[in-house]
């Protein structure tokens, strides 16, 4: 039989799990947007937005976390590079 501390420190977990596990899709579904909002600017760039070609190119270097990913997926974004 499970104490009365024994069961609050498993529902604190939990608590603590579920908050990590919803935080973690939060952010996916943020990285999704902001890619989605990428190839807009790009392609908005490649038409000869100058604005666009500079959010682009910010929101790009705030983003060094999923740099990687974004090389593998989009390599036109990183034109000078190669």
């Amino acid at each position: 039989m499970m104490s009365v501390r024994s069961k609050a420190k498993a529902i604190a977990a939990l608590s603590v799990l579920g908050a990590a596990m919803l935080s973690a899709a939060a952010r996916a579904e943020d990285w999704h947007a902001r890619e989605v909002q990428l190839l807009g600017l790009h392609d908005l760039c490649n038409k000869g937005d100058r604005r666009a070609c500079v959010q682009f190119g910010m929101m790009l270097g705030e983003a060094k976390e999923r740099h990687a990913d974004w090389r593998r997926a989009h390599p036109d974004w990183w034109w000078w590079e190669h």
